[in-house]
């Protein structure tokens, strides 16, 4: 598989002062503010709900390098979240009892300890959710039983596969990911994923390869069924329509081609007032790689703890976060463009 080009972690600077940067970015956008917005349906501050769902970044580390990641995930990534962080995660989740725990990386299944952390996850009888970008499957046989693992322990499997054709797909991940992606569907689909009367889930994610608002979730799904069970013998549950936010990489694509204030007045044209009452940083929160915490991956991306005392995992507070106010900038236009858009797809 040929990679992006990308440029090294020294090079791009990943520290405050990038997150920074990209704020500025975003605050100095020549748009109406997200927080007037909110205020003309009297939803500013925009307030978290409950705290139903840890996602939790177990490193940055992957082996693609995909044009739309705003995680900013690669090989050349060392970030990883250490063993005791994931014993951090683990009592902060019985504190929480919360239902939901929701694994992503870079790719997840690289952290050393990932299947010690899903089977701990699995003891306590949550949902465990992991968001892996499939090649991984295949890439090494070293990963070639994660089926199998996911499948011992009622894993919900979510899978990016920006389109049921090659080209558009290889575009925006890297060449060969789809032919990859698609035998890793297969060996999935063959332990029982997706399939009718299987309680083994498989959903996939839809990301635009460009400066634009995915189309209808339905319709796209309806779509992604009829290519890849007619072209290939594959199916599974659902398909997540989510929406680029101009963060990171993407970011960076849009100002690269003069597309961002035409990006941003999209995302604000399309504003909908009921997809900002839906939106995930409402009852979930964000776990970095190192134990902070954040209303969501996107401002984890942007360095935007959350607000409260404690905003580490060491000192985890359920009910100061339940209570918290969401920190919100201008890429949160993107989660609420359209029919909104979460990690489950559209909220509305």
């Amino acid at each position: 598989m040929t990679v992006l080009k990308h440029k090294s972690l020294a090079a791009q600077n990943h520290d405050l002062s990038y997150s920074q940067r990209q704020v500025k970015i975003l605050s100095e956008t020549p748009i109406t503010p997200f927080s007037e917005s909110l205020k003309k349906t009297d939803m500013f501050p925009l307030k978290s709900i409950d705290l139903d769902v840890f996602q939790i970044n177990l490193g940055k580390m992957c082996n693609q390098v995909c044009t739309h990641c705003h995680v900013d995930a690669g090989p050349d990534r060392k970030e990883i979240m250490t063993k005791e962080t994931m014993d951090l995660c683990l009592t902060a989740i019985d504190k929480s009892n919360c239902s939901t725990v929701d694994l992503t990386g870079g790719a997840p299944e690289m952290n050393p300890n990932f299947r010690w952390f899903v089977e701990q996850l699995s003891k306590k009888g949550k949902k465990v959710m992991v968001r892996c970008n499939l090649t991984i499957i295949v890439a090494n046989k070293k990963y070639y039983d994660l089926p199998e693992f996911f499948k011992k322990h009622n894993v919900e499997v979510v899978s990016s596969l920006p389109c049921y054709t090659e080209s558009n797909t290889d575009t925006q991940r890297g060449d060969g990911v789809f032919e990859q992606s698609i035998r890793a569907l297969q060996m999935l689909n063959k332990v029982g994923y997706g399939q009718v009367g299987s309680k083994l889930i498989l959903n996939l994610v839809f990301n635009p390869g460009g400066a634009s608002l995915p189309p209808s979730q339905e319709s796209l799904q309806k779509d992604y069924k009829i290519e890849l069970k007619e072209n290939f013998d594959i199916v599974f549950n659902e398909l997540f329509a989510i929406t680029n936010l101009p963060i990171s990489r993407f970011l960076q694509f849009l100002r690269v081609s003069n597309k961002y204030e035409d990006y941003m007045q999209t995302l604000l044209d399309a504003y909908n007032p009921l997809a900002a009452q839906n939106v995930m940083c409402r009852n979930t929160i964000s776990v970095s790689w190192d134990g902070y915490l954040y209303d969501c991956d996107f401002n984890q991306i942007l360095e935007l703890k959350v607000a409260a005392k404690g905003q580490h995992l060491a000192s985890f507070n359920k009910e100061e976060l339940i209570q918290r106010n969401i920190i919100v900038n201008q890429h949160c236009y993107g989660c609420t463009a359209g029919s909104g858009s979460s990690c489950g797809g559209t909220v509305v």
